[in-house]
């Protein structure tokens, strides 16, 4: 916190009480939000409440290597080759990946799908915007890698499309 008060004695009672509040709300939407920090100011009253997060390379739950590949028992992980795949699809923003258009609906595509350049892939929701992904060119999807709903940032692969 940045405020320290001028003088003690004009302090209000419950005062400190509720910054604790105010700072657990915040820790609370940190949560929620998955996001690594929030800064508030009113009042003459600042507040930055942040987190460390530690990034470890992982694989979606629904990875599977492709047939016929050969999974190497050492060497680098299979997160960094999938980022360099010629067939990667990449985000082109940050949001909440949705596999199909509303909730129940038949989703874009599945593995195996045949899809042409154009053809939505899935849709990203930014700031209440729901963005439609194309596809760069027609090809089959071999993979799917991210969840339905999932947060994603970035440049972070979506699919493969050989």
């Amino acid at each position: 916190m940045a405020r320290q008060p001028e003088d003690p004695k004009k302090s209000k009672p419950g005062e400190k009480s509720a910054d604790s509040a105010l700072i657990r709300e915040l820790a609370l939407l940190l949560d929620e939000t998955r996001l690594t920090e929030i800064e508030i100011e009113r009042a003459g009253l600042r507040v930055r409440v942040a987190r460390n997060i530690s990034i470890a390379a992982s694989l979606p739950p629904n990875y599977t290597p492709a047939a016929g590949a050969p999974v190497a028992a050492s060497g680098p992980p299979l997160v960094a080759d999938i980022a360099k795949h010629p067939g990667m699809v990449p985000s082109p923003m940050v949001g909440t990946v949705y596999w199909a258009s509303e909730p129940g609906a038949n989703r874009f595509i599945e593995v195996g799908a045949r899809v042409t350049a154009g053809q939505t892939l899935l849709i990203i929701e930014a700031m209440k915007t729901m963005n439609q992904i194309p596809s760069p060119r027609d090809g089959t999807v071999t993979q799917i890698l991210i969840e339905d709903g999932q947060p994603v940032e970035f440049g972070e692969p979506l699919v493969i499309i050989e």
